[in-house]
């Protein structure tokens, strides 16, 4: 991917946001979120990533939870999703702090991006298919403007597919070749380098299918790939 300086790649990635923010390509999705925005506390539309945009690590989620990033405005913010994410990175050198409350927290990445597969919160956190192909082109365009990216991190099955479905955007893959499973690595032809995480969801803490160390694991190696840590951590 061609580079580009910060200042331009913040700017590009602004307008991307902006742009993203008046997205309602899909009906379901659009007409469940506009529940929401009967509370003006509720940020109520599709939202954007966060992070450094010089990144070399891309973070990829499912989709906005209900009351964290449909509340907050900010990917993994707000609910227990983002309690394991966060915390790893903080311990990582990655974050400014362990926890992520709202957008105004004071928050910061460094060398890390976070951004999902759907933007849209969707009803019982299932994306339809049909969802996730229309708003694959959204995450495209995310990472033509982080060009910097070296390494991405899925959580959870549905980010893992929408990386494949990416990366074969320009090199037809075949999924049962890069099959899904926690810290799982994975080379992809002419895509930063994939490793799969088990999503950090409260379900997936709570009955125990991921816990903090695990999380840590998976980060450290792919920081580390993206060149943010020193190889003999």
């Amino acid at each position: 991917m061609p580079r580009t300086n910060a200042s331009t790649r913040e700017a590009e990635l602004h307008a991307h946001a902006e742009r993203l923010c008046d997205c309602k390509k899909c009906p379901r999705l659009a007409a469940y979120v506009s529940g929401f925005a009967k509370d003006p506390e509720y940020w109520a539309k599709p939202v954007p990533g966060f992070g450094d945009p010089a990144a070399r690590l891309l973070v990829l989620g499912l989709a906005p939870g209900a009351h964290g990033a449909n509340r907050t405005g900010r990917p993994f913010t707000g609910d227990g999703a983002g309690v394991l994410l966060y915390q790893a990175l903080h311990d990582l050198g990655l974050a400014t702090r362990a926890d992520a409350i709202n957008r105004n927290d004071g928050l910061e990445l460094r060398g890390v991006w976070i951004t999902n597969a759907v933007r849209c919160v969707p009803p019982a956190n299932k994306p339809t298919p049909l969802e996730e192909r229309t708003c694959s082109p959204w995450l495209t365009l995310e990472l033509t403007h982080l060009s910097e990216v070296r390494a991405v991190v899925a959580l959870g099955r549905t980010a893992h597919d929408a990386a494949l479905r990416l990366a074969g955007e320009r090199e037809p893959l075949r999924s049962r070749d890069f099959p899904f499973a926690h810290a799982a690595e994975h080379s992809l032809p002419r895509f930063p380098r994939l490793y799969d995480c088990f999503h950090t969801s409260r379900y997936n803490v709570n009955t125990r299918r991921v816990n903090q160390a695990m999380v840590n694991a998976v980060f450290q190696r792919a920081a580390t790939a993206a060149g943010l840590l020193n190889p003999s951590l």
